[in-house]
């Protein structure tokens, strides 16, 4: 069949599977052989771990959940918004039963991407095939729903942003903030007299942003916090190179700046890439040189905690592909997080201020727009020559350094707090112990004790009833049950889920001004 190019957003939901057997002799004899294996490592015996994911074409664009001892009729009922540009000729849904070293195939069921083009809402049984396209055994069936938008009906593609108006991305984690300020950075460093003279308004001229000095700066003057993530983090840079722009202090290096500020109370956390090809085994430093190891032993025994995090797969993955992600791919995100003066001053408040682009701070990274490979040598890079391309390369052979350019930012206002809360989400998962810093004293609207108080709840709540089984109800009755959501966020009942298994209450309820105190804080 013909392939279609499909540009657009195709939502998508798979509900369940109906009268699903493990029928087949080679199915069979590998789920035998994967009991004996699970037993054999101590994860358990006979388990079936089905999942449904989506394909269009060669692209896998959506899965679900692992639904666990539920052989036969495995219900998923999760939805999916997936933003497509791929040529296909079917919406490809694929069961299998995820097993360690692997998931073993049960079949697949195919809609024509031709039935989705008119925009009509595809809601329907489809049967499911095995490799040869024939139906397996005992005739199974899964339930999905489909509904493509082209994206030439998207009111707002291809016009920019026209409004101030505008809502942002839809379906994103964090939403577009206002009142938000961003400040732009070429390169880590931009000598004085590169930007010719720019006059603004009031007589004054525009002062370009200089990354390394802005990033010294906010680390010199926090109070409270210091939080770092990176694919590297050098402690041996200095971040003050250039020799007309020094500032006090400035020949400090990061470690020991680091160093210095937790010693004076502030809370510095540090989650850096752990490398895992960093062993002797394969190259002290890892293949990447990223000097992970290096770091977590300059910051032992001292108030700075400094945590390496390995690239951890999410949950889906077999042993073997678990292995493949933990040492293939990598942790890139840089980020500074810091608490700063307010901009008026004159205040004891603190605000929050976060820098992320693509510059770690590690060796090799400092450069200007004139990106020179011999001039620097014996000045701004003297003490950080950084040539990976050319094995015999050396300063003391005059180089050549690998110029390095890219581009950073620094954020201010409500999306420096997202930068923040992201930070906050990867500590509590792999840093360790709880050593975020509680902001009540900074200048932020959460801080009320009302908010806090909710935001606890909350968070105790999701992580105690997020995961994929639920061993206990919650108070008020708060159980997981299947609805339907529909794009519009519009709720209704599922047929045959019209109320609940104990109570009999039914799922919909009548709106009510009361709130019953269990409800309340």
């Amino acid at each position: 069949m013909a392939q279609i190019l499909l540009h657009g957003t195709l939502h998508a939901t798979i509900y369940e599977v109906d009268n699903l057997h493990h029928g087949s002799g080679g199915h069979r004899f590998f789920r035998k052989l994967m009991e004996n294996v699970e037993e054999t490592i101590g994860i358990g015996k006979g388990t079936t771990k089905l999942y449904a994911t989506i394909d269009l074409g060669k692209a896998r664009v959506g899965r679900t959940r692992k639904v666990e001892n539920e052989p036969s009729n495995p219900r998923w009922y999760e939805s999916f918004h997936i933003y497509c540009a791929h040529m296909a000729s079917d919406a490809i849904f694929t069961v299998k039963d995820d097993n360690p070293i692997g998931a073993t195939l049960i079949g697949r069921a195919y809609i024509p991407v031709e039935e989705l083009l008119s925009g009509e809402e595809v809601d329907r049984w489809v049967e499911i095939l095995n490799e040869d396209k024939e139906p397996i055994e005992g005739g199974s069936k899964i339930h999905v729903k489909l509904q493509y938008f082209d994206v030439t009906k998207d009111r707002n593609w291809a016009r920019g942003i026209r409004s101030a108006k505008f809502p942002g991305v839809p379906y994103t984690f964090f939403s577009q903030r206002q009142g938000c300020k961003v400040s732009l950075y070429q390169d880590a460093h931009i000598p004085d007299k590169f930007v010719p003279k720019i006059p603004l308004a009031g007589g004054k001229y525009y002062e370009p942003h200089r990354c390394w000095e802005d990033i010294f700066d906010a680390i010199s003057n926090a109070k409270h916090l210091i939080y770092i993530t990176g694919w590297s983090v050098y402690t041996e840079i200095s971040l003050i190179r250039d020799s007309r722009r020094q500032k006090p202090g400035g020949d400090i290096t990061l470690g020991a700046l680091l160093k210095k500020k937790a010693s004076e109370g502030v809370r510095v956390l540090i989650l850096v890439w752990d490398d895992r090809t960093s062993v002797s085994l394969l190259k002290k430093d890892g293949l990447m040189a990223t000097h992970d190891e290096e770091t977590a032993q300059y910051f032992q025994e001292t108030d700075v905690h400094c945590v390496l995090c390995p690239r951890n797969p999410d949950d889906g993955g077999s042993i073997v592909q678990d292995l493949q992600i933990s040492t293939m791919f990598t942790h890139h995100q840089k980020i500074v997080v810091v608490d700063a003066d307010m901009p008026t001053g004159g205040s004891q408040k603190r605000r929050i201020v976060s820098f992320v682009g693509g510059i770690d701070l590690c060796d090799g990274r400092y450069d200007t727009p004139f990106h020179s490979l011999f001039r620097t040598l014996d000045t701004a890079h003297h003490d950080d020559f950084h040539q990976p391309n050319f094995t015999d390369a050396a300063i003391t052979k005059g180089g050549p350094r690998e110029p390095w350019h890219d581009i950073h930012s620094r954020l201010e206002g409500p999306i420096a707090w997202d930068v923040l809360y992201n930070f906050e989400q990867r500590w509590r998962k792999q840093g360790g112990k709880d050593l975020l810093v509680q902001l009540r004293e900074l200048d932020d609207p959460e801080n009320e004790h009302c908010v806090i108080r909710v935001n606890q709840i909350a968070d105790k709540y999701w992580d105690l009833y997020s995961s994929e089984a639920l061993d206990h109800d919650l108070p008020g009755h708060l159980l997981r049950y299947p609805i339907e959501v529909s794009s519009q966020g519009v709720i209704t009942e599922l047929p045959g889920f019209e109320n609940f298994p104990d109570t009999k209450a039914r799922i919909l309820g009548t709106k009510s001004d009361y709130m019953p105190p269990i409800l309340t804080t």
